[in-house]
């Protein structure tokens, strides 16, 4: 029984060549999947920043009787000073809020996978917060 397979050795270019083709194929569906996945990640960051500073913002109108901030925009590393709020210098959004004495609202925007489109979440004094462009979907 032993005497058959005695003189071989290795892989064929075939079996080889196969196994290659089954890793491309694997690879080709998974790696779209995992760019996806990475990227809806990252819009964890402006869901989270946005309902703190939804959050900061009715509490200070509670004290003030106004909303603060009026056309201020955030990068990384930056404050929203009178309402508490800081953006870390790791943030991918910026966040530009615009607010009066009875509405405020709050935009993060990123391009998070370098492709054409941008990724733009939308917060209100209602609390609303909504995704007017989702860079995961958008070509």
């Amino acid at each position: 029984m032993f005497k058959r397979f005695h003189g071989r050795k290795g892989f064929t270019l075939i079996e080889l060549m196969i196994v290659v083709v089954i890793i491309g194929i694997l690879a080709a569906l998974a790696i779209p999947r995992f760019m996806q996945a990475t990227t809806k990640s990252k819009q964890s960051e402006a869901k989270q920043l946005l309902k703190q500073i939804y959050t900061m913002q009715r509490a200070y109108r509670q004290e003030q009787g106004t909303y603060a901030h009026g056309g201020e925009v955030v990068t990384a590393g930056g404050r929203f000073d009178l309402i508490g709020v800081e953006i870390q210098a790791e943030a991918k959004y910026t966040y530009t809020m615009a607010a009066d004495a009875n509405t405020f609202s709050c935009t993060a925007t990123a391009n998070l996978d370098d492709d054409p489109a941008f990724d733009s979440w939308t917060i209100n004094q209602d609390g609303a917060l909504v995704c007017d462009i989702d860079d995961v979907v958008a070509i």
